[in-house]
């Protein structure tokens, strides 16, 4: 007998599972080990502004301060460091951009600083007309540290399911669930764009948007800081390499990686860069998002056994720790879910095909 089944070991999973984990329950975690999940490909960045009307990023003042402690947490834990302050130095891509981000500086946007003699700093690296501002703080998660690490510390326990999920084996009581012989108070989905093909939450409005990246290696190019240009965003990698990507598309032909970005990417490349480099890799992964831009977390409002902790979107590194949390706190002693987060917004649709009575 466990506490909690929690499928899936992404940024929603890792989390989830060790604060139900620190709160003293047992849990149980069933994931396939997959190369090119969405979290290994996601660049681990926490930035406090977004879009391309700079503005602030949904309760950010809150989430900042508490992924920060979060991931130190957890890294500490796992005797690793995983968390490190590399503030983007952003190159406004045309005067329009320019002129946004001068607009949000006069209003006094704390996340955003004007930088003196950009020209001299940086013309060695990169080609730009635009001057350049710096977004701080800004955060750089080592996800695959932490994923790695976590992952390790869950077999020593022989709390890891190292396997595929099977909805068909799963049977949901009244008062438990089972799986596999496996009984669990109750089970969680947080295993990205898998969760929609649940009968439990297929009729949720989620979206799911494809990411490309190339992986490069740039010898000259210090990685002190995170560099943006555009929609392009260079990101210091492991190893000394360069995560640079990345695109975020909704309609896609297959999940794999495509040659025409991996060539429109070099070509960017040559331009912006006088440094030499080398593209090393290319990956691509599926990223599931709600369609209103606000996470999936809590119970099924019928199947009280069955919960979700997923739709993250291009926000998790700085969500998933908050949330979980939230979550656990939830779980274990009842407290109460952000409302914008909380499934239950989505109670008329999650209901149709259930009933109190099943």
């Amino acid at each position: 007998m466990t506490d909690y089944i929690i499928i899936g070991q992404g940024l929603c999973g890792t989390f989830l599972s060790y604060y139900l984990h620190k709160a003293g329950k047992k849990v149980i975690v069933i994931d396939e080990s997959q190369p090119f999940s969405s979290t290994k490909v996601a660049s681990g960045v926490i930035n406090p502004v977004t879009g391309r009307q700079i503005v602030t990023t949904w309760m950010i003042d809150e989430l900042l301060p508490f992924a920060w402690n979060a991931y130190s947490e957890i890294g500490k834990a796992l005797d690793v460091d995983l968390i490190s302050e590399r503030n983007v130095i952003s190159f406004p891509s045309s005067q329009q951009m320019r002129d946004f981000y001068d607009r949000r500086i006069d209003e006094k946007n704390v996340y955003l600083a004007n930088i003196e003699a950009a020209d001299v700093k940086y013309n060695p690296y990169f080609t730009f007309l635009f001057g350049a501002v710096e977004i701080h703080p800004v955060y750089l998660i080592n996800l695959h540290y932490m994923l790695k690490g976590w992952r390790k510390q869950l077999a020593s326990e022989n709390l890891l399911l190292e396997e595929a999920f099977h909805e068909e084996q799963l049977k949901v009581f009244p008062d438990h669930i089972e799986y596999k012989g496996i009984h669990a108070e109750k089970i969680i989905y947080c295993n990205g764009i898998n969760a929609y093909q649940s009968p439990y939450w297929e009729n949720l409005p989620a979206t799911y948007n494809k990411g490309e990246v190339v992986i490069v290696d740039i010898p000259d190019l210090p990685q002190t800081n995170i560099y943006k240009f555009g929609s392009t965003t260079l990101v210091p990698w492991y190893d000394g390499l360069w995560w640079v990507g990345s695109t975020y598309e909704n309609n896609y032909t297959d999940a794999g990686p495509t040659e025409l970005f991996k060539r429109r990417k070099d070509e960017e490349l040559k331009f912006l860069l006088k440094q030499p480099y080398t593209i090393i890799d290319h990956i691509a992964s599926i990223r599931p998002a709600a369609m209103e831009r606000r996470p999936f977390v809590g119970l099924h409002p019928v199947q009280q056994n069955v919960g979700i902790f997923d739709g993250m979107g291009t926000k998790g590194c700085s969500l998933a720790p908050f949330l979980g949390k939230q979550f656990s706190d939830h779980l274990t002693q009842q407290q109460p879910l952000l409302p914008e987060a909380d499934v239950k917004r989505f109670q008329k649709i999650l209901s149709g095909r259930f009933s109190k009575a099943d």
